[in-house]
């Protein structure tokens, strides 16, 4: 499956606490950040990511793309709630595009152990499925 790792600043540290948490079942698979999530998640773990910009230089939005191509399984997304951020349109756009996609997204820790706990036990196969109709798209 393909994670992808987002976190603000303020939610950072735990972000990496939760991937340390969550190591034994993470590191088989294909995991994305934006930048500066993915070296301190990376410093902390020997998981490995695929780190694009960061979330405000378009990191954001590159993991977007991702799930608008439906090649994105996962988001987990600790948002910072108490803090403005310059680049929450994009944020917002991300938000949307699970949801058009039906990409689980987990915008805080206890959203993402259930999430975890739901892969760890194998239950994302429907995945598959969505991924071979890509709403309809291919059908004739």
């Amino acid at each position: 499956m393909n994670i992808a790792f987002i976190a603000h600043d303020r939610k950072k540290a735990d972000l990496v606490g939760f991937t340390i948490a969550y190591e034994h079942v993470l590191k088989n698979h294909q995991l994305y950040s934006t930048g500066t999530t993915g070296e301190k998640i990376m410093e902390a773990t020997s998981l490995q990511l695929h780190r694009f910009k960061s979330g405000p230089l378009g990191g954001d939005q590159q993991i977007g793309a991702l799930v608008a191509d439906n090649k994105m399984d996962l988001v987990i997304f600790f948002k910072d709630p108490l803090t403005a951020q310059p680049h929450e349109p994009d944020i917002s756009a991300l938000i949307r595009l699970c949801d058009v996609y039906t990409i689980p997204l987990a915008t805080n820790m206890a959203t993402a152990e259930i999430l975890l706990s739901g892969l760890k036990r194998g239950e994302f196969q429907w995945r598959d499925i969505i991924k071979g109709n890509e709403h309809g798209e291919n059908q004739e």
